[in-house]
């Protein structure tokens, strides 16, 4: 009876237990928050795109270069102008009133017009121009360049200069956008392999203080001498510095991390180590022809524009050698009666003419020439050695990458052949067949190979990263 009674408690204790247990892990399930999902390298890469201060910087700059597009096309404007004259005393009466729309054209560098006229009261004999029939005059022309200003004048020029300012702030914006999304995968790399680091050291450091409590027992029991307690103590402690020195490299990369991830509203983002991921973010994939990316880099665009600014300089002060021939056509029409100044305003009046003035001396123009073309010259050589520093660039950071991956591996199995030797050297000691000073040494001899190893793999992310900066491959910049 005894044994049936303590069977039937025992198997009440048991569902007692399982049903505390199943209670407990659904209070969990609903209480507590679900694990933070690992950070990944596409998070903080769209987060600096977007929020890092010195694109929205650049960005502001393409704004202003816009803004002062806009002031260059001003000169395009149309403009309405009116002007009145009355006398108010003497022997004549005359009075009149003209409104003038001009709109300059965009070709022949010339301007075309329209206007009203009206007068009233007797003009004297100089002012008999200034006479309209009863309901006014109606008048239009045009002004066209025929030689100097035909092609370019200082309005396009200004015009092109503009919109070549443009293309230089968005050249600008490239760069500053491949400089921080380069920074962000180092910054985010280097956080990672500083969390990898400091789990490294503090594994290290467990299995030293979980042999002291061992080696406690095993002291007490007379096993083990006093001084082996002392020894490891000094191990816990030299391992105890190694995960401090740690715990502050991670704090310092995070605090660079939160340079590049930023908030909705832009501010920086701390990151909880909850959120480190197992393993370093895979190198950028390599362009297939770096070579054939050369063009697309920025700096090299940035001296093509100002190439091109020149070129139109060096137009404009061609120009100035030329004579300046103006063509001047116009057709006004007096409509109504005739007014005090006769009939003679009757009729369509149609006017051609011209204006001619050419320069004897010509040593400003001649000096802006040759400045220009010297800066031209200056252009292409920079733009010759800044290409073949690309490619020589280019070409050294590909060994780089090369030689890295070849590192990581090699590495990489190091610290597996370290690793496989401190398991092994622990299974002697444990069996008597090793001392304690070699099982520490090939402990720290794997941690120091698993540290080279995450050493090796963040250099070559950061040879990639830099190869996909030299060859502006956006794509794998996530621009």
């Amino acid at each position: 009876m005894a044994r049936r009674r303590r069977a039937v408690v025992a198997a009440a204790a048991t569902q007692v237990a399982a049903m505390r247990s199943s209670v407990i892990a659904l209070l969990l399930l609903f209480a507590a928050p679900s694990a933070a999902a690992p950070l990944t390298l596409p998070e903080v890469l769209a987060s600096s795109r977007f929020h890092a201060p010195q694109v929205l910087e650049a960005l502001a700059r393409v704004r202003g270069a816009e803004g002062k597009l806009l002031s260059a096309q001003a000169a395009f404007d149309t403009v309405f102008s009116a002007q009145g004259d009355t006398r108010l005393s003497g022997y004549y009466d005359g009075r009149d009133i003209e409104a003038k729309v001009t709109q300059p054209l965009g070709t022949l560098g010339g301007q075309a017009y329209a206007g009203y006229r009206v007068s009233g009261g007797r003009f004297p004999i100089y002012e008999d121009k200034r006479y309209t029939n009863q309901l006014g005059e109606i008048k239009a022309g045009a002004v066209f360049s025929l030689l100097r200003d035909r092609m370019i004048d200082d309005r396009r020029f200004a015009l092109t200069l503009a919109e070549g300012d443009i293309a230089l702030a968005d050249a600008d914006r490239l760069m500053v956008a491949i400089g921080v999304q380069t920074r962000a995968i180092q910054a985010y790399n280097l956080w990672v392999a500083a969390g990898l680091r400091l789990r490294v050291y503090r594994d290290l450091l467990e299995l030293a203080e979980g042999r002291q409590k061992a080696f406690r027992r095993q002291v007490e029991e007379g096993a083990r001498p006093t001084i082996l307690l002392t020894e490891n103590e000094q191990n816990i402690l030299r391992r105890r510095t190694l995960v401090v020195q740690s715990e502050q490299a991670l704090a310092q990369a995070r605090q660079t991390l939160s340079l590049y991830l930023r908030d909705a509203d832009g501010r920086p983002l701390l990151v909880g180590d909850d959120r480190l991921p197992a393993t370093l973010a895979p190198p950028l994939p390599r362009a297939a022809d770096p070579r054939g990316l050369v063009a697309a880099r920025p700096d090299l665009r940035t001296i093509d524009i100002r190439m091109r600014q020149a070129g139109q300089r060096l137009a404009l002060d061609r120009n100035a050698f030329l004579p300046k021939l103006d063509l001047m056509v116009e057709a006004s029409q007096d409509i109504g009666d005739p007014g005090v100044g006769g009939s003679s305003r009757s009729g369509t009046d149609s006017r051609i003419g011209f204006t001619f003035t050419v320069p004897l001396q010509q040593r400003a123009a001649r000096g802006r020439l040759a400045q220009t073309n010297a800066e031209i010259d200056a252009f292409r050589q920079r733009r010759r050695f800044a290409e073949e520093q690309i490619i020589a660039d280019i070409e050294s950071l590909g060994i780089a990458a090369t030689q890295t991956a070849r590192l990581t591996v090699l590495a990489a199995e190091e610290a597996q052949r370290a690793d496989a030797m401190a398991v092994a050297e622990r299974r002697r000691f444990g069996l008597g067949a090793s001392d304690f000073f070699l099982v520490n040494v090939r402990e720290e001899a794997a941690a120091d190979a698993q540290v080279r190893r995450l050493d090796a793999a963040v250099r070559q992310v950061t040879a990639h990263a830099d190869l996909a900066a030299a060859t502006a491959d956006l794509d794998a910049l996530a621009l």
